[in-house]
C-alpha cells in the first residue's frame, strides 16, 4: 500500500472531509510528495513500511536510537522496549 493511500485511509477513518486532498497536502508539506509523485525522501519513507515509519517518528521526537522501540500494530505507534 502506498504512503498516500495509507494516510488517506487514516484521515478518512477519523472523519476528515476531503481526506485525499488533505493527505497529499500534508505529504507535500513534509517534502515526501512533489506534484503527484513521491520524492526521494517519500520513496525512502514508503520503503520503510508502516512499522518503520512509526519507529523512526518515535526515535526522531525522543532522540533515542530506532533499536530502542518496537511497533504496536493496533495503535500504529512505536513504544520503548
Amino acid at each position: 500500500m502506498s504512503i498516500v493511500t495509507r494516510l488517506t485511509r487514516q484521515l478518512a477513518s477519523k472523519g476528515v472531509k476531503g481526506s485525499k486532498n488533505v493527505a497529499t497536502g500534508l505529504l507535500r508539506k513534509y517534502g515526501e510528495l512533489k506534484g503527484n509523485k513521491l520524492t526521494s525522501k517519500g520513496r525512502k519513507r514508503q520503503a520503510l513500511g508502516k512499522a518503520g515509519r512509526a519507529i523512526s517518528r518515535a526515535a526522531k521526537y525522543s532522540g533515542n536510537q530506532t533499536g530502542a522501540y518496537k511497533y504496536n500494530s493496533k495503535t500504529n505507534r512505536a513504544v520503548k522496549k
